[in-house]
């Protein structure tokens, strides 16, 4: 406790505070989706919401701590994504035992190590290729909410410029009090949304049924490892820190699968909102940003507890707002991402359609953009570095041709 007092930095805790911003912002709204399609009630939509609130919350709390490294831990955004289409075809309670069967799958694999030995033997520019990739559409929505609330946005951006200039550890904060003040000043604060209210978790009976395992537990995994831990791994590796992956994996899945009766689908470490956490904005120090890592747990257990008025504040404020915060928060991350991915000249074209096709965000056979940038860079990195006497060999059929 004292350590973490020593270390405690008002730059670290807004970092915190504006990842869980953002992991809310857009990843609830799909979860809200769900529910919808499933017809879930409310008092299992408010713990559903509550599960993976605190899940996220204890853990990133105690994998900060005990690592000292800024660990965001997030619910499933694709898998959010993916319930929305399933949940109309199955019950409450098979989607639960499929939750529990991935979980179990996940927590086998963090703790066998096969996933560390995987990520080490992955290219550092394909890595950040992919991070550039899934960050590259947040930084384009900044520029694309100007047009629906342009003097908000372009205010935001100056506030970011003028204190990146001057105090730039306090530049994503300057943004976040700017968009406040003026949507408050403005009058577009919604405030007859607002509500407060408690989350409260259900207990589901859990319903084991083959061929739900096989739509949606398989996907789940598939979503979990490559489109979640991958990149979530490459954020911490592209910031310098070699935290195994083993024990964030196995942690992860632990907490999924305590908390999948009472409604979570899966727990698993943060890419997106993470890279606000593990730049230079939380701290010019990379040791003393694991700050970020508990605060932003912290914020977590804050709002799941309080499930209604989460739900009503990002009701009150518009969406413009949420959508520059995320994109003027994470320009460094992009920055540093796509920096990296171009830094080896032998991996720079692989590293290039990594990006491409991790931007493009793309879907095929049910594995997210992140997955198949993945394998179309891995596969361009393979053929462009072909062994040497193969590479003769092909030059010297095509001399003969």
């Amino acid at each position: 406790m004292k350590a973490l007092l020593k270390d405690f930095s008002l730059s670290a805790v807004v970092a915190g505070f504006i990842a869980t911003v953002i992991s809310y912002a857009g990843p609830l709204v799909i979860i809200f989706q769900a529910a919808k399609a499933g017809n879930m009630p409310h008092d299992v939509l408010s713990s559903w919401v509550w599960t993976i609130s605190i899940g996220s919350g204890v853990l990133g709390i105690l994998l900060s701590l005990r690592y000292k490294v800024p660990i965001i831990i997030a619910w499933s955004a694709p898998g959010s994504a993916l319930l929305v289409t399933m949940l109309p075809d199955i019950t409450l309670n098979e989607a639960v035992g499929a939750y529990i069967v991935t979980s179990v799958v996940v927590l086998l694999v963090g703790l066998s190590g096969a996933f560390d030995r995987i990520i080490n033997r992955l290219p550092p520019a394909i890595a950040a290729g992919m991070l550039a990739g899934i960050l590259f559409r947040f930084g384009t929505g900044l520029f694309v909410s100007i047009k629906e609330q342009p003097w908000l946005v372009l205010a935001m951006f100056c506030a970011y410029l003028i204190f990146k200039r001057a105090m730039p550890r306090y530049a994503v904060l300057a943004v976040l009090v700017v968009g406040v003040t003026i949507t408050i000043a403005s009058g577009e604060l919604r405030s007859e949304a607002l509500v407060i209210g408690l989350a409260t978790p259900v207990w589901i009976n859990p319903d084991f049924s083959w061929q739900v395992m096989l739509n949606i537990a398989f996907p789940l995994i598939m979503v979990a490892l490559t489109g979640q831990f991958v990149p979530g791994m490459a954020v911490l590796r592209n910031a310098g820190y070699s935290t195994p992956a083993s024990p964030l994996i196995s942690s992860s899945a632990l907490g999924s699968l305590l908390l999948a009766p009472f409604g979570c689908h899966g727990l698993n470490l943060a890419a997106i909102t993470a890279a606000i956490c593990t730049g230079r904005e939380a701290h010019e120090n990379p040791a003393k940003r694991y700050v970020a890592g508990v605060s932003g747990g912290v914020f977590y257990l804050v709002l799941g507890v309080f499930g209604a008025t989460l739900v009503s504040i990002f009701t009150a404020f518009p969406a413009a707002l949420i959508a520059a915060l995320a994109g003027l928060a994470l320009l460094a991350a992009i920055g540093g991402a796509l920096s990296a991915a171009m830094a080896v000249p032998d991996d720079r074209e692989a590293a290039l359609i990594t990006f491409l096709v991790t931007a493009s965000g793309m879907s095929f056979l049910g594995l997210s953009a992140a997955f198949w940038g993945l394998i179309f860079g891995i596969a361009a990195h393979l053929l462009l570095r072909l062994h040497p006497a193969w590479a003769t060999a092909a030059k010297g059929q095509q001399t003969v041709r």
